[in-house]
């Protein structure tokens, strides 16, 4: 199969995951770029804060026209992790890749046993400033030391530890996810013109199409199936990455 089309199949799924899920796009992207289409590990990072952030921040409109992204606490979040996120870009190229990938699958595997012990939040829950500001610093350090957006760690974090209802953990961690991806594509810039471009733009644009798709699922299955299915597919991905490193 030809790298176009794994990359136009591979952007179409990992959209639908951003927009239905507000996350795994990253978790997902780093290993189809490196296992599908031959990226090393630091290209793949770096092309993944490409794909999420673009994917992410074309999907948060729509997301906050239903009302499903809470302003206040998102930007708490994001705010606390740019700082975070620009010093751990700077430190991901001392990492060895084998180290990376490890620290990838554990970061992803804990995030979705989180979730799966974790059920939606029922009504409405008030913003919490320190908790959210902690929350957001350690993500913005993992975004910018693996190279992924963060949402598969926001998710997680806004239903577990700010009581925040899927569907509105959903909207929030996309605009969490475009703030912190930004911060760490700031540190790596030298990296991002070196990208193969034939491959990464088809990725973006059914990445995007993939993203609207998504959005319209969130209005057709519940919150806590969403949950569900997001935690198993990080659970997938995490022992995949895992055995690889190991071998």
């Amino acid at each position: 199969m030809s790298a176009l089309i794994l990359a136009l199949t591979a952007g179409a799924v990992i959209g639908l995951a951003l927009g239905a899920l507000g996350g795994g796009g990253s978790v997902l992207a780093v290993p189809a770029l490196i296992y599908l289409l031959g990226f090393s590990p630091v290209g793949a990072t770096t092309a993944s804060l490409v794909i999420v952030t673009l994917t992410s921040a074309t999907a948060l409109p729509a997301h906050a026209r239903d009302g499903h992204v809470r302003w206040r606490t998102g930007l708490l979040f994001a705010a606390a992790g740019i700082g975070p996120a620009m010093l751990g870009g700077a430190l991901a190229a001392r990492v060895p890749a084998a180290v990376l990938t490890a620290a990838f699958a554990v970061v992803a595997g804990a995030a979705a046993l989180r979730m799966l012990r974790s059920r939606p939040a029922e009504g409405a829950v008030p913003a919490r400033p320190v908790r959210a500001a902690g929350a957001g610093a350690g993500l913005g350090a993992v975004t910018g030391v693996l190279g992924v957006g963060g949402g598969f760690l926001a998710v997680p974090a806004l239903v577990g530890v700010l009581g925040m209802r899927m569907r509105n953990a959903v909207g929030t961690s996309l605009l969490v996810i475009t703030v912190n991806s930004l911060a760490a594509l700031a540190t790596r810039a030298g990296t991002v013109e070196r990208l193969d471009w034939a491959v990464v733009g088809p990725f973006v644009g059914t990445a995007i199409l993939g993203a609207w798709d998504g959005k319209r699922l969130t209005a057709k299955v519940s919150g806590y199936t969403l949950q569900r299915v997001f935690a198993g597919v990080l659970l997938a991905v995490a022992a995949f990455m895992l055995i690889d490193a190991a071998l």
